[in-house]
């Protein structure tokens, strides 16, 4: 079975143009990764049809890069992946302040493809206020 069967295929995110000229597409284990980024990017109410959507990442943009915020960073990512992603199961999702970066969490997500139980980590980078606030 190919892997776009598996795990499906779609627009690639972000969207780009691919080699031919065409929209490139992506299928397979970057389609769920793809997936992953759309979700957790995505603010409730931003997608039409379906208001409910996303993480809502952004409203911890003021808030302080302190443990307490990441613990809630975490949750979030984690129900918002359980919800609207059913092609992973999450392992972990860990959250810590950006060493480079004092107005950044970085969130580190390990999950396994439902439908053939490989394990994945994506992270991405969460916008939040100064340490300390």
């Amino acid at each position: 079975m190919t892997p776009d069967r598996v795990y499906g295929r779609g627009m690639g995110f972000p969207p780009r143009v691919g080699a031919d000229g065409r929209i490139a597409w992506s299928e397979g284990d970057q389609n769920v990764r793809e997936a992953i980024r759309i979700v957790l990017m995505t603010e409730p109410g931003e997608r039409l049809r379906l208001p409910a959507f996303g993480a809502g990442l952004g409203r911890f943009l003021f808030e302080p890069n302190i443990v307490a915020t990441h613990a809630r960073i975490r949750q979030r990512i984690s129900d918002a992946l359980q919800r609207w992603e059913p092609r992973v199961a999450v392992e972990s999702v860990e959250v810590q302040a950006d060493t480079v970066d004092p107005q950044a969490a970085i969130a580190t997500i390990t999950y396994r493809l439902v439908a053939t139980q490989a394990r994945e980590r994506v992270s991405l980078s969460v916008a939040v206020g100064t340490a300390g606030g």
